[in-house]
């Protein structure tokens, strides 16, 4: 199976619900234009999350899908947690990112933990840095770079 993006979800704050758009702007060192993660001082620019980790909070009985975990990048074929930090990734034609963080610590329980009694994002989700900007769609393959 090809990895693929699912699904590209944007808010404009942080910690809520992100609702889904069928393309976004990757701008190179900020994120996401229009979400409230896209930041040039920090290095948690965007998140992904694999549509394998939402599967099983569906499993537990939630009524959970993209975007409610608050990841901008929902995937589907890659392995997201074990890919290393500084591993680089590119999406569609041009966009490339680096990992720079794998999981989260969760001071505040969110709405999924209370309802479940867990919540993926914290172990599943990861973060990256925007390295090279440009437009994301939708259906865009994802690739994991060697370097060569």
């Amino acid at each position: 199976m090809t990895a693929r993006i699912v699904s590209i979800n944007i808010s404009d704050k942080k910690g809520v619900r992100k609702k889904p758009v069928d393309q976004a702007l990757i701008k190179e060192n900020y994120g996401i234009e229009g979400d409230g993660h896209a930041s040039e001082k920090w290095h948690r620019q965007v998140s992904l999350l694999a549509l394998e980790s939402i599967k099983k909070m569906q499993e537990m009985g939630l009524k959970v899908g993209p975007g409610d975990f608050a990841e901008n990048i929902t995937t589907e074929g890659i392995d997201l947690p074990v890919l290393p930090i500084g591993t680089k990734i590119t999406i569609g034609e041009n966009v490339e990112v680096e990992v720079s963080q794998i999981g989260k610590v969760c001071h505040d329980r969110c709405a999924i933990y209370h309802q479940a009694g867990d919540c993926v994002m914290p172990k599943e989700g990861i973060f990256v840095k925007a390295l090279k900007g440009g437009v994301i769609k939708k259906g865009d393959e994802i690739k994991l770079r060697t370097e060569k």
